[in-house]
């Protein structure tokens, strides 16, 4: 099955907001309570451990980039694990990206807006409808075609950087600055290492979001160039937001205090502006979920789309097609429908958790992959080549490694169900892609 060639209308300004976009969602509001949970309400381990993961963060997208540029398909991760460790590596990573990690974080996000949203009209019994509303809502958007997707995109993020900045000059000019940043690093009676990856799984949801532009490198105009500014630029953005912001919480807010508030960020703007002041916060906040909604949607139905493409999902002839848009709605559809799925359980962390993993162990393996392509095709023409390496990829690695290996064997056994039910749904793919290879074959 051919599938038709997307239009290239995509340049860097656009990439680079979809990383910024999709990133600064939901986690740098939500995930300080998680982390000062995990730290045992101590700040150091917290703050350190957002550079750590701006860090691993970055070595992850500047090594991406390059595999990224050698094959630029649309599709992203799973066109490389394909072309690296075979069909069936690859379709597993587009089945998992299918069923669970897009439309999870999807269903994530719109948790967190149901949740914000309901408690702004003082009915929070309306969460659970007011998420499911918000995917159909994006969903609809992206049907309309990649431009208006990328507009909103666009204009998304810069709704949601002017709160975070307001709550950062307010948080140090108001603020009482009295409380501790960098010490105690855990609670008494904590492992440093345990808590460490526990901090860190919560922190890379916090990053997470800026692969999402690698599947539309089909649609980018000169990835060569756009693809690593993009990734090294948000990333860097991103990172200096996060570390600004939190310490701007803590310049308020004790640790402790902010592990006991859902939204770190509401509870800081009512000590610096008072009621309303925490009302216009909660709107930024609904802004910037939903468009890091509105850019998972958007990546994963060009997921879904090479599947059908490759004619090795249920109904590919159904989904392997672009509209009248040249936009892959029917991708775009069962994504939405996954997602209202998802929603329904209303479990903000749990779905996090649940993508993030399952989406660094198929990270892991791609910056695996990138070092393969520099033994077994040293002659390809490569116009980006990763810094520094082989020590930007190492480090992407280990990072990775740490966090998938702390969530497997350290950190309990709640995190530990949560990996392994990643483990399952993902392993589920084997079946399904062996009927459909059977189908594709006759």
């Amino acid at each position: 099955m051919e599938g038709k060639e997307m239009q290239k209308t995509m340049g860097a300004a656009v990439a680079l907001s979809m990383v910024v976009g999709c990133v600064i969602g939901s986690g740098v509001f939500f995930k300080p309570q998680a982390i000062y949970t995990a730290t045992g309400g101590a700040p150091g381990i917290g703050i350190i451990s957002w550079v750590i993961g701006g860090l691993i963060t970055l070595c992850a997208g500047l090594t991406v980039a390059e595999i990224a540029v050698v094959i630029p398909k649309t599709g992203g991760m799973m066109v490389y694990l394909e072309e690296v460790f075979g069909e069936k590596v690859g379709y597993l990573t587009g089945w998992m990206q299918c069923v669970l990690f897009y439309p999870g974080t999807a269903a994530a996000l719109a948790v967190a807006f149901g949740n914000q949203l309901s408690q702004l009209l003082g009915n929070p019994s309306w969460a659970v409808g007011i998420a499911i509303v918000d995917i159909i809502v994006v969903a609809i958007i992206n049907n309309v075609g990649s431009k208006a997707a990328g507009l909103v995109q666009t204009l998304a993020t810069i709704g949601k950087v002017i709160p975070l900045i307001l709550i950062a000059i307010f948080a140090f000019i108001k603020g009482s600055g009295t409380n501790p940043i960098l010490s105690p690093m855990v609670g008494e009676g904590l492992s440093t290492g345990t808590v460490l990856g526990s901090v860190l799984i919560a922190i890379l949801f916090a990053y997470e979001g800026w692969i999402n532009v690698t599947p539309v490198v089909g649609e980018m105009k000169d990835p060569g160039k756009d693809l690593p500014k993009a990734f090294a630029g948000g990333i860097l953005i991103i990172m200096a937001i996060y570390v600004l912001v939190n310490v701007a919480y803590l310049w308020v807010l004790p640790a402790d205090q902010l592990a006991q508030h859902s939204s770190p960020a509401v509870a800081v703007a009512e000590v610096i502006f008072g009621p309303i002041g925490g009302k216009i916060i909660a709107i930024g906040i609904l802004i910037s979920v939903f468009g890091a909604l509105n850019g998972f949607i958007l990546s994963g139905s060009r997921v879904v789309y090479t599947l059908g493409v490759q004619g090795t999902i249920p109904g590919y002839k159904f989904f392997g097609k672009l509209n009248k848009s040249d936009v892959p709605g029917n991708g775009v559809i069962l994504v939405a429908f996954l997602s209202c799925i998802y929603a329904l359980t209303g479990q903000f962390n749990l779905l996090t958790d649940l993508a993030t993993f399952t989406g660094w162990v198929f990270y892991v393996m791609t910056f695996i992959a990138v070092i393969i392509l520099r033994k077994t095709k040293p002659d390809v023409e490569r116009v980006y080549k990763v810094p520094l390496y082989p020590i930007v990829p190492a480090i992407a690695i280990i990072g990775g490694g740490f966090v998938l290996v702390n969530q497997l064997f350290m950190a309990g056994s709640g995190p530990r169900t949560i990996a392994l039910a990643g483990i399952a749904i993902t392993l589920v793919g084997l079946p399904v892609y062996m009927i459909m290879s059977k189908k594709k074959a006759q």
